[in-house]
């Protein structure tokens, strides 16, 4: 096999791998990119705005109550163009037509990626491997609108005949991020019944949670789709002993619901089967809170409010699935991703919901995004030389202004971002959302324009400084703007809305994917360090020296072993 030869980091890091070398920068559609990038570098944000007066007009698009601007990218009508010829040549509208079909794009784990499947509102058959999917995909939603109703009622009873007032959910990655995001993001609408959530294995979490509540009126959903998590089953475990410790073992059928498709394990559990929902291996996890892995959600807001959701994202669905490329909102959000990652060298994205309510869905972005184009080996297994998944951060503004913001205005990389924002609050207190709308729209306009060295000396001047104190604190007050970011409006933040800002990512996300030629549906990754604590965790528990590790991770074991007596 070749063998890369690369002087990058990554390359140099692979090149042990022996794996072939797969240069997208070859490609014809490329090489058009990266020349129109030579070309436009040269041109700030300030003059391709006074060039095109209708600029807004050509780059924002509209979606209902979803406005999303373009405009304040690097981008000119060329630009989009050549990003067009790059998805064509990508054969991006049939890998898309592939996903909705229902065949196996998860290649290496010979799965489907069905997740739209689940919102599939029209219900018209949707087939995998021969079978239409919908009827079974209804059954569960049937299953937790029976189960939702009857707990939001009163008429689900724990072991002594209790309503339930809390549920929480035993889960993690996308069995925790994605529902806890919504539960928290549609705040105003819940109140029925509190929801609590438990990820961590660190015990402080689940302790805390179990400290608030009272086992005869606490449900919990245990989520796993395999039920074999370590982290999940190990805080299950200790939710269990909880409810054993008040009641006995005939009690976790009050108790305990799981979402999962090991109905053996779950029964061996001490969970009824009927009380467990079914989730499906076409189901990828961080694609997931559409499935009964949103019961929390149903739980939270209604199962009625819960199918808004479906019915936003199978909106936005249908117009990925339909809308031509020049005037598609997921395609074009992601393409420009593209040419800021490849071209522009943005190595971060930023996040920032202008809704305190959002404040979990940079967090949620970051597993959706990292875990699933954080690669760098190509669907056909070779090393990849192009630039894949930005490093996603993010905070709710206006908190991030006073955080990191810095970096974003005046530090030496390149940071792309998204502005979220609801034009109508849940809370209109005085003054407070027109106030934060104009730090929205102010930070936009800052990072596009910046201020020149002429415009800062003028600012200084009229604060009355002069001669050397003014040359000294010039250069520090000066911005360089050209700052890449994009837009987005919607009304307000409700279930409808929300499930078609999450599905808008999950195509983007989709969408970059197949651009970079990676398989956005696997997550090795997240193998090797879950399979080495397993090694570990026996040298943890006695005190056998052993020398199966390295010295570095050795030596912290001696030392934990130390200090914990």
């Amino acid at each position: 096999m070749r063998r890369a030869q690369s002087g990058s980091l990554s390359l140099r890091l692979l090149s042990f791998l022996r794996l072939p070398v797969k240069s997208l920068q070859t490609a014809p559609a490329w090489q058009a990119l990266q020349n129109h990038a030579d070309q436009l570098t040269p041109k700030h944000l300030r003059e391709l705005f006074k060039t095109e007066p209708k600029r807004f007009e050509r780059f924002c698009h509209v979606l209902g109550d979803l406005v999303v601007d373009f405009s304040k990218n690097r981008i000119t009508s060329e630009t989009v163009t050549l990003l067009f010829d790059l998805a064509a040549a990508s054969d991006l509208e049939g890998w898309r037509a592939k996903m909705f079909a229902g065949e196996r794009i998860n290649i290496t784990e010979h799965r489907a990626a069905l997740h739209t499947a689940l919102r599939n509102r029209s219900n018209k058959p949707v087939m995998f491997d021969g079978q239409d999917v919908m009827p079974a995909v209804n059954a569960v939603l049937d299953q937790m609108k029976t189960f939702v109703g009857a707990v939001r009622a009163g008429e689900w009873l724990g072991a002594s005949g209790e309503r339930i007032t809390d549920v929480v959910n035993i889960g993690i990655g996308g069995s925790d991020l994605g529902p806890s995001m919504a539960c928290e993001a549609l705040t105003p609408y819940g109140g029925e019944v509190n929801v609590h959530f438990v990820s961590n294995i660190d015990g402080s979490q689940i302790a805390e949670i179990l400290d608030r509540l009272d086992p005869v009126s606490t449900l919990f959903i245990v989520a796993s789709k395999t039920f074999t998590t370590q982290e999940t089953l190990t805080n299950a475990q200790t939710a269990r002993q909880w409810v054993v410790d008040r009641f006995s073992d005939d009690a976790i059928q009050k108790h305990f619901v799981a979402v999962s498709s090991n109905a053996d394990a779950v029964t061996a559990f001490g969970i009824n089967p009927k009380n467990m929902f079914q989730i499906w291996d076409w189901v990828g996890g961080r694609f997931s809170l559409w499935s009964a892995i949103g019961l929390p959600i149903a739980l939270s807001i209604g199962m009625e409010r819960f199918e808004e959701m479906l019915d936003g994202a199978h909106a936005m669905d249908e117009h990925f699935r339909n809308e031509p490329l020049e005037s598609n909102i997921p395609v074009i959000m992601a393409m420009i991703g593209i040419w800021n990652i490849n071209f522009l060298d943005a190595a971060c994205h930023a996040v920032l919901p202008y809704d305190q309510y959002l404040h979990q869905l940079p967090a949620y972005l970051q597993q959706l995004e990292m875990e699933s184009n954080g690669k760098a080996v190509s669907r056909d297994g070779d090393v990849l030389t192009a630039k894949t998944s930005p490093v996603v951060f993010g905070e709710p503004g206006t908190t991030g202004q006073h955080a990191f913001y810095q970096l974003l205005h005046q530090g030496s990389r390149i940071v792309s971002a998204d502005f979220i924002a609801p034009v109508v609050s849940h809370n209109p207190l005085g003054d407070h959302h027109a106030i934060l709308l104009a730090n929205f729209l102010a930070q936009t306009e800052a990072l596009m324009n910046g201020r020149t060295d002429a415009e800062a000396q003028t600012r200084l001047e009229a604060t009355g400084l002069s001669g050397d104190s003014l040359e000294a604190l010039l250069p520090h007050t000066v911005f360089a703007g050209n700052r890449p970011t994009t837009s987005i409006l919607v009304k307000r933040i409700d279930p409808r809305t929300l499930g078609m800002l999450i599905a808008l990512y999950e195509h983007k996300v989709f969408i970059q994917g197949i651009i970079w030629g990676i398989n956005s549906f696997d997550q090795w990754g997240v193998e090797l360090g879950k399979q080495l604590a397993n090694t570990i965790l026996p040298a943890l528990k006695d005190d056998a020296s052993t020398d199966d590790h390295d010295a570095s991770t050795q030596g912290l074991i001696d030392h934990i072993k130390r200090l914990r007596k």
